[in-house]
């Protein structure tokens, strides 16, 4: 019986050795920016979901998909506000225009009760009146830039709700 209860134990620790290790491969790639290029579109929010994670927001959801009106996933800031994200996973050179920042301004604090909105691209914004727009509308923008500057240090933008402003406190 113990010769089971210690194979058993064996296994288990192998098992548990090698998940750490796959987790720890995953978090080396997904601090690369470049990793995106390939992805799809679900892709890309499941790694800015594990992004949001890591980062310590809590309660994060991917919830894109056909349906999903204008949110791909929703999470808590380290401050507590309700955050709901955008994702745009381009190819490279495509740009996100000032349509698809009307459209999430139209759905993410009416319909989904985002405290916190955030368009994130592993691509840029088109030049125009987009980023005026999101700055008036209060809508985050976060380019390739900004994206790949959270993935490498799991730091976030302080937009992004890792704390307050100091005329909040």
């Amino acid at each position: 019986m113990s010769l089971i209860v210690a194979g058993a134990t064996a296994v288990a620790l192998v098992v548990s050795k090698q998940r750490a290790r796959e987790r720890a491969d995953q978090a080396q790639r997904d601090r690369l920016i470049a990793v995106t290029d390939t992805m799809s579109g679900p892709e890309f929010e499941q790694w800015f979901a594990r992004l949001l994670v890591t980062s310590g927001f809590g309660n994060v959801t991917v919830c894109g998909g056909s349906g999903d009106r204008g949110a791909d996933v929703m999470a808590i800031a380290p401050d507590g506000r309700r955050v709901v994200a955008q994702c745009k996973r381009q190819s490279p050179g495509n740009r996100v225009g000032s349509a698809a920042i009307q459209r999430f301004a139209g759905t993410c604090r009416v319909i989904h009760g985002g405290e916190i909105c955030l368009l994130v691209t592993n691509s840029f914004f088109t030049a125009g009146d987009g980023i005026p727009m999101a700055r008036q509308l209060n809508i985050n923008l976060i380019d390739r830039h900004a994206l790949q500057m959270w993935a490498w240090t799991g730091k976030p933008p302080l937009q992004c709700g890792t704390e307050r402003s100091r005329t909040a406190n």
